[in-house]
């Protein structure tokens, strides 16, 4: 188990952690969760939330981080290397590249919206408490050809020159300055919004158990919403899991992500809602509307160009780990891929894959907004590729190949660190959850994403 000294891997232990919670973190921790709990129940579908991710999300986490550790590969080569004898299982490896890919290819799109709403916050001109003003200015960001393009690929120029820096002095040494900034960031708009007046009705919004909103619709949801916040399914974890110190504890690691994944998110619905709701504006839910809402909210209140300039920042801060960690699926397959590419040459060049590939997708909002893939613009055939398709598909052969093929012995040594942890009784579990309940869930979050249920 220890690290093939030609290839890299994380150095601490905090490392492991903060670029593995980095992945998880994205912009569904900053506005889509915290909207989504509290209009499916509160509470009620938190507490779902939870229950879907202990048997559908962290089970798959566990075996991506397991498989990829053994290996010390890429998400490619790792099925190889468990599975010898049938080369077919690479397969699963391929569509997790793909879909990093394609995830890749329009966040981000979305990502350059983000700094560029940094920008006009600064310059202050998104200073109006008028909603149809933020609505304008979203248009106009999306609309402009070039200047999205410009954006997108800058966004890409900042990825790539992380990913140079190597998996330590790039993105371990990234994410370990950001999420502590992101944290504090987070706590500061939040303290600001629970001084507000009606602070209380914004956490009511997010808190109050509902249960009568609770119905098999929003169970599949939380359960998909569980699958793809984890970033599994998409090579991810299983990239970085062969990253991961000999010494480390995936299940523990594992399940430190998803609670410091799930605070995140809390702690972003505690600093929009009670401003949100203290300033009368309706609680909306996606990208767009999050440009369009928030700037009118943080300028109905005192200093609030400063706390939307925070905003936007840390909710960009947000966005880097989630875009390091599926930039270096495709880096890590080039560089072990046997073509010789060093880490820069790899990185480059999936850069500019990534930039003609995300044309497509940002002109999906201006001048291609009437081409067509099976009756989607590019950005979300993009986005149903990879969340509807891809990732499921992708979860389901994991949660097969862990729960039945592999080998319990195999998984029993990879989890304890060949025995030098004393966690029988929490393998125990995950090996019944992976095999028995896992797999029909993502089957059925599968077929909501095709919409056969």
């Amino acid at each position: 188990m220890s690290i093939n000294q030609s290839r890299e891997g994380f150095a601490t232990k905090l490392g492991v952690l903060t670029a593995t919670l980095g992945s998880a973190v994205g912009l569904g921790n900053i506005w889509k969760f915290p909207y989504m709990t509290g209009q499916n129940g509160g509470a009620a579908f938190l507490f779902i939330y939870l229950a879907a991710t202990v048997v559908v999300g962290l089970p798959i986490m566990i075996s991506e981080i397991m498989m990829g550790r053994h290996a010390r590969a890429n998400a490619i080569t790792t099925w190889r290397k468990v599975a010898p004898n049938n080369r077919l299982w690479m397969l699963v490896g391929v569509g997790g590249v793909l879909a990093a890919f394609a995830i890749m290819s329009f966040y981000t799109d979305v990502v350059g919206w983000i700094f560029s709403y940094i920008v006009q916050a600064i310059s202050g001109s998104l200073n109006s408490t008028d909603p149809q003003i933020g609505e304008a200015a979203f248009g106009a960001t999306v609309a402009a050809p070039m200047t999205a393009l410009l954006w997108q690929w800058g966004v890409l120029a900042m990825v790539s020159a992380i990913v140079i820096g190597g998996v330590k002095g790039g993105i371990e040494k990234t994410t370990k300055t950001l999420m502590p900034i992101l944290l504090i960031m987070l706590i500061i708009v939040c303290i600001r919004s629970l001084t507000l007046p009606k602070a209380m009705e914004g956490l009511a919004f997010l808190f109050n158990p509902d249960f009568s909103k609770v119905t098999a619709e929003v169970v599949l949801m939380a359960m998909g919403l569980a699958f793809f916040k984890l970033s599994i399914g998409m090579g991810t974890m299983m990239t970085y899991g062969s990253y991961f110190r000999s010494d480390a504890d995936t299940p523990m690691t594992a399940t430190r992500v998803m609670l410091a994944d799930l605070t995140v998110s809390l702690l972003a619905g505690i600093a929009i809602f009670p401003a949100v709701f203290n300033y009368g504006f309706e609680p909306a839910a996606g990208p767009g509307l999050l440009f369009m809402t928030i700037p009118a909210v943080f300028s109905s209140m005192p200093m609030g160009q400063f706390f939307m300039i925070v905003f936007f920042v840390l909710t960009g801060l947000a966005t880097i780990g989630a875009m390091l960690s599926l930039f270096e699926v495709p880096v890590a397959f080039f560089i072990g891929s046997g073509l010789g590419w060093s880490r820069k040459k790899a990185t480059i060049l999936t850069a500019i894959g990534l930039a003609i590939c995300g044309v497509p997708a940002t002109l999906s909002f201006s001048t291609m907004s009437d081409v067509t893939l099976f009756g989607l613009n590019f950005f979300d055939f993009y986005d149903y590729l990879s969340s509807n398709l891809l990732m499921p598909i992708g979860g389901f052969f994991i949660c097969i190949f862990a729960g039945w093929l592999w080998g319990e012995e195999k998984v029993r040594h990879a989890l304890s660190n060949r025995g030098k942890l004393n966690n029988e009784a929490v393998i125990t579990v995950y090996s019944f959850i992976v095999k028995w309940i896992s797999p029909l869930l993502v089957v059925a979050v599968l077929l909501k994403g095709v919409g056969l249920i």
